[in-house]
């Protein structure tokens, strides 16, 4: 290839089946072993990455991490919120509750916390044999492109029609379904490479820690999310237990404005009406911002095929599983949004 052509208009050369095949050799005996791979990638050499040149700085500058940090402690505020309004509501002392659960907090010194929170808080699963012998030559040259160990992070698989998965904490990367399954290696790499741009920043005990705080909110984003779901599937009961639920809240609300002198804690049992606003915004800021990492690892072109390709097949792709966020508290730009941001960006570039 000519040293002035675009490594963004390269072909794969036959890199879709390098991607899967055997990516470390196997010792006697070790057939069905995961295979290990040696630090400076899957080949004894070094991995190098399918983008475009990578922007001169920082990528991303304090922009990514500056996103993260408002959208997850939005989601410890919430919790703070719900924490404190069950405290209340069952006649709890706020002191006690609100104190036991930040204790709470100490797990994510443990190190197997960011498994406990991939598995169980996001839905994540880990990948088989097969995809990780597929993966593992990609995120190298993610890493590699990126100048960090890729043996510290952990990728994960998220079941999602979605072409980017969810803001993982910690050390934890996931990547969708549909990326894996759809993608060719040279589109895979920049899917990885927009999943690893929130986590490009460091501070990853910060991440972790507003994720593990993160899950009274989350879990009750989950509880209406499966209500409104209810209420299609079967409206009669669905529907019963909405109305029923809004009365309660209602009457809450009342009762705060009667009883309490302070508007603080109506202005608290309030706050769920106003908070979806909040978490829209940052959401969508935070999406941005990493569409914006993406493009200046150098992945910004390929990363943008990408986005077509979803667009071409379906519009509104659906998260499943854990206690991830529902798509209407995620408050994520769509598809078409991203793509004429990200063209616009390309251009000033």
């Amino acid at each position: 290839m000519n040293n002035s052509q675009n490594p963004d208009d390269r072909t794969d050369d036959g890199s879709r089946e390098h991607g899967f095949r055997d990516s470390a050799p196997r010792t006697p005996g070790a057939d069905n072993a995961v295979p290990q791979i040696p630090v400076n990638g899957p080949h004894g050499h070094e991995q190098r990455g399918i983008g475009g040149p990578a922007a001169s700085g920082t990528p991303g500058g304090s922009g990514m991490f500056a996103a993260e940090f408002v959208a997850m402690l939005l989601w410890g505020a919430a919790s703070f919120v719900i924490t404190f309004w069950l405290s209340g509501t069952f006649d709890w002392n706020p002191v006690v509750v609100v104190g036991a659960w930040l204790l709470t907090g100490l797990i994510v010194f443990w190190p197997g916390s960011d498994g406990l929170i991939a598995r169980f808080l996001l839905g994540l699963r880990r990948p088989t044999m097969v995809e990780n012998q597929r993966l593992a030559p990609i995120w190298y040259a993610v890493a590699n492109r990126s100048g960090v160990d890729p043996s510290r992070f952990t990728i994960w698989i998220e079941r999602a029609e979605t072409p980017t998965g969810s803001a993982t904490g910690g050390n934890t990367l996931s990547v969708t379904s549909w990326a894996l399954y759809t993608l060719p290696p040279s589109h895979l790499e920049a899917a990885l490479a927009h999943d690893f741009s929130v986590r490009r920043h460091g501070h990853l005990w910060v991440s972790r820690v507003l994720h593990w705080y993160s899950v009274p909110a989350r879990l009750v984003g989950f509880v209406i999310w499966q209500l409104l779901k209810l209420s299609r599937t079967i409206p009669a009961v669905g529907c019963t237990i909405i109305g029923f639920l809004l009365i309660a809240y209602l009457g809450l609300i009342l009762g705060a404005l009667i009883f309490y002198d302070s508007l603080a804690v109506p202005l608290a049992f309030l706050a769920p009406l106003f908070s979806p606003l909040l978490f829209i915004g940052a959401n969508k800021f935070a999406e941005r911002m990493a569409d914006h990492t993406t493009s200046d690892l150098g992945y910004g072109r390929k990363f943008l095929e990408v986005l077509y390709g979803w667009q071409a097949q379906h519009e509104g792709g659906q998260r499943r599983g854990g206690f991830a966020q529902p798509d209407w508290l995620t408050g994520q730009p769509s598809v078409a949004e991203r793509i004429s941001a990200l063209e616009v960006y390309l251009q000033r570039r």
